[in-house]
């Protein structure tokens, strides 16, 4: 399997920078709402304010949360993985489930459960603080993993890492 890797750093990065861009306009709007008039105190019961403002704030934690995931990300270096090797962070992984069907993912340190294709190559990212990819850590092609995901029970082999 030969995907460009540095291209698959940069679909998370990008698809990383859309959801901050949306987080920003979000908080920005909670930000306006918390001080605009119309939520302004009218007696001591009303809470909106108190609210708004609460709102404003987690947003504005998870823009710099967001920030930092994308600087993080965006420092990972390529590396090539070989069947040798066993799995870690910057690993794309063919995993393999009794139906026949293979499924790719990307260990990163951020961004799980993204969608994204490069080069054809659909995938999906896993971190390594999700069960699925705590499962994959250290493992090696055609090692099995047996694992309970929240939706269902997961047998697969991994047939290869790039």
């Amino acid at each position: 399997m030969t995907v460009d890797k540095v291209r698959v750093i940069q679909a998370l990065r990008s698809r990383l920078w859309e959801k901050l861009q949306a987080l920003t306009s979000a908080q920005d709007s909670a930000q306006m709402g918390a001080v605009h008039e119309e939520t302004r105190q009218e007696d001591p019961k009303d809470t909106r304010a108190i609210e708004a403002g609460y709102l404003a704030r987690g947003l504005a934690e998870r823009v710099e949360s967001l920030r930092s995931e994308i600087a993080s990300v965006g420092s990972m270096q390529p590396r090539d993985f070989g069947e040798g090797d066993t799995i870690a962070i910057g690993a794309l992984v063919g995993l393999e489930d009794g139906d026949g069907e293979e499924t790719v993912y990307f260990l990163a340190p951020f961004g799980g459960g993204e969608k994204i294709t490069v080069d054809s190559l659909e995938f999906q990212v896993l971190t390594t603080t999700s069960p699925l990819g705590a499962a994959l850590i250290e493992k090696r092609v055609d090692d099995d993993i047996e694992i309970e995901l929240p939706t269902r029970q997961l047998e697969a082999c991994v047939v290869w890492i790039a």
